[in-house]
């Protein structure tokens, strides 16, 4: 006989009659004898957790004596014998059963022949086996028994599960998740409620509140309530949250489930609607942040054909400034932590302390109305409908004009291909110090080196090319033609946020895949010595070690299309739109078009699979 059959599991001893005799004080143990510790298998040690044998101690005290010397000879011989006699023993038994002993067999087998693995293993382990399971079968396990909520709720897994799936198709599922900007942690609500104004022109004014300077006239009431909210607005935007001493973190699995919910909506097209009212005119640009280190809410700007900006709390509504200096209406605005930077048709740029509502400086130097513009931490670049591109150093104040579009600058884009040249000042602004430095707008002089290498710009015109410019050499590296209408919109995304498959080349849908990049003649009217070599040898050089990027572009000729910034070549043309296209967006996950046609059209990844109708 093998060791395995021999094998016989160290049962507890089974219970012993309780004679009259037994009844005394218990014997001592000799002390030669020394205990050996017991094998258990896993159910028997279940049993003696369970007290299971004491119960049967305690039915079997309750029969005659007779009867327990039968039973406890049978458990006895049973406990004995090996498994193969043990296997003969149950089969006999079995076919001496009637129908009411199988029923009770059957029901205590459905309980005994059930483990729960994850009792008996370690955590570890336990962790390990539920690794290999999808966010919907984890959910389903936590289901089961509250040792196993406790499991599949762990941080550890809903953690990989995220970075499985939040900006990337998963290799698995093919789902993917989108990257918001709100972070992790817990954020305090909204300081800012809903303003209810009484009809009585006299408002509460703050205890803490401090007397301004005496008004030379009485204002109306719609004044005197206006001045008080955007008081009350400047508190709420200047005072920071007070920092707590422990950071509070949402579970991970909260994480998922709402960004799950985020993308199921994408899909389906499922969204709220919320009106702004406030502007008396038709609203050209907008800007929202919603990872502001403080307030807590989410903000956004918006400019107007009623030449006013104004600032909103997206959480309830509230209008909580309304900026006023420019003279004509405002086509594009961009906004940071710090500052706001407007334009306007005027001819002129404004940079705004959007929580205080004030203006800090004007910014003149186009000589028609300013179309687009875009800033980074140390430069500001600024299109207009006079054709030219106006540079504006921020960490310096120098200035200088970029020159050779033929027709109004609709769109820039700024892109740091080198990020590792950056300088230590370079996060440094004029606008970001009190009482800084100012700018020079017509063209100052300046060394190649007050702009960090590698910083480039993107232009795009209503003559229906794109350029790219290098701004250290000031210099047009690429001109980009490929539709036959008005470049309107582009969009920057680098190649680190795109898979493999998430942009393929297609060929038959590109109509100008085979077109090479035409050399430029623009050029900047800031005089400067010319390099040693020509822009058209410098560009490999230029491009060596840069990073990667993908440049999506919206016309008026209806279609979208993808450019390979290394080649100059348009990789993709997408159709759908019955009307010129107006402006586009994307992220890792999807590519958004907003065209005349009153349509938004949402594609993930490639394929288009919604549609909101306005």
């Amino acid at each position: 006989m093998s060791a395995a059959e021999s094998y016989v599991c160290d049962t507890l001893p089974a219970p012993k009659l309780a004679a009259d005799h037994d009844v005394a004080a218990p014997r001592r143990a000799e002390p030669s004898q020394e205990a050996t510790p017991r094998k258990l298998c896993f159910r028997h040690q279940r049993m003696a957790d369970e007290g299971t044998n004491l119960k049967l101690q305690q039915a079997l005290d309750a029969m005659p004596l007779d009867d327990r010397q039968a039973v406890n000879a049978i458990w006895s011989s049973f406990s004995s014998s090996s498994h193969p006699c043990r296997a003969l023993i149950l089969q006999g038994l079995l076919t001496m059963c009637c129908f009411s002993q199988l029923s009770l067999l059957t029901e205590h087998l459905a309980h005994l022949i059930r483990i729960d693995p994850f009792a008996c293993f370690p955590r570890e382990v336990s962790l390990k086996i539920l690794g290999y399971l999808d966010a919907t079968s984890l959910c389903r396990a936590a289901q089961v028994a509250r040792r196993w909520k406790a499991l599949a709720d762990d941080d550890v897994l809903w953690r990989g599960i995220c970075e499985q799936h939040i900006g990337q198709k998963c290799t698995k599922c093919g789902w993917g998740l989108p990257v918001l900007e709100k972070k992790r942690g817990y954020r305090p609500r909204s300081l800012s409620p809903p303003i209810d104004r009484p009809p009585s022109s006299k408002r509460a004014v703050p205890e803490d509140h401090e007397p301004g300077p005496p008004i030379k006239r009485q204002r109306s009431s719609d004044e005197s309530e206006a001045s008080s909210c955007d008081q009350a607005s400047s508190c709420v935007l200047l005072t920071p949250i007070p920092s707590s001493t422990h950071s509070l973190t949402r579970p991970w699995k909260d994480v998922y489930s709402e960004r799950m919910t985020i993308e199921r909506n994408w899909r389906r097209g499922r969204c709220t609607a919320r009106t702004l009212k406030g502007h008396t005119d038709g609203v050209m640009c907008l800007q929202f942040h919603e990872s502001l280190s403080y307030p807590a809410f989410p903000v956004l700007i918006s400019g107007s054909y009623d030449r006013t900006v104004r600032v909103w709390n997206m959480e309830t509504g509230v209008e909580l400034h309304t900026l006023k200096g420019h003279t004509r209406a405002i086509r594009a605005l961009q906004f940071d932590d710090i500052k706001l930077i407007t334009g306007s048709m005027d001819h002129t740029l404004k940079v705004w302390d959007w929580r205080r509502g004030k203006c800090i400086r004007t910014l003149a130097g186009h000589t028609n109305g300013v179309l687009c513009l875009n800033f980074d931490s140390n430069v500001l670049a600024s299109g207009s409908v006079d054709t030219t591109i106006k540079v504006w150093n921020l960490r310096t104040g120098g200035a200088f004009t970029l020159r050779g579009h033929s027709d109004w600058v609709n769109a820039v884009q700024l892109w740091d291909s080198n990020p590792s040249a950056r300088t230590e000042q370079s996060s440094v602004s004029l606008f970001d110090v009190p009482g800084g430095g100012s700018l020079s707008p017509r063209g100052a002089s300046c060394s190649a080196t007050e702009i960090d290498a590698g910083k480039m710009l993107f232009s795009a015109s209503d003559d229906g090319t794109i350029k790219l410019w290098d701004l250290t050499l000031r210099t047009c590296l690429r001109t980009m033609t490929g539709h036959m209408g008005q470049v309107q919109s582009m969009k920057l995304l680098p190649a680190s946020d795109c898979d493999g498959d998430e942009l393929p080349v297609d060929v038959e849908n590109s109509e100008e895949a085979a077109r090479t990049s035409q050399p430029s003649e623009a050029s900047s009217d800031t005089t400067r010595s010319a390099p040693s070599e020509s822009p058209a040898d410098t560009t490999t050089t230029l491009f060596a070690n840069r990073k990667k990027a993908v440049l999506i572009s919206g016309s008026l000729d209806n279609t979208i299309r993808l450019w390979d910034i290394e080649t100059g070549k348009c990789t993709r043309t997408f159709f759908g739109h019955i009307e010129g296209v107006w402006a586009v967006a994307c992220d890792k996950m999807r590519l958004v078009s907003g065209s005349h046609d009153r349509t938004v059209k949402v594609c993930l990844r490639v394929f288009c699979f919604s549609r909101v109708v306005c």
